[in-house]
């Protein structure tokens, strides 16, 4: 069986597929997962706050 340029290929573009596939699933599940709900939160109201009435000198 030889390997050339079209059989190359195939196989970048399909595991490119998966592998975008994949990290795509990883980031959803991470973004979700219910521990890390207080970063996200935190993270969400660090740059915007009520608190301060003043600019940042």
């Amino acid at each position: 069986m030889m390997i050339d340029h079209e059989m190359l290929t195939g196989f970048s573009k399909s595991f490119g597929l998966f592998y975008l596939i994949a990290m795509s699933i990883g980031v959803l599940v991470y973004t979700f997962w219910p521990s890390n709900k207080k970063p996200f939160e935190h993270a969400a109201t660090a740059v915007v706050s009520d608190e301060e009435d003043k600019p940042c000198l």
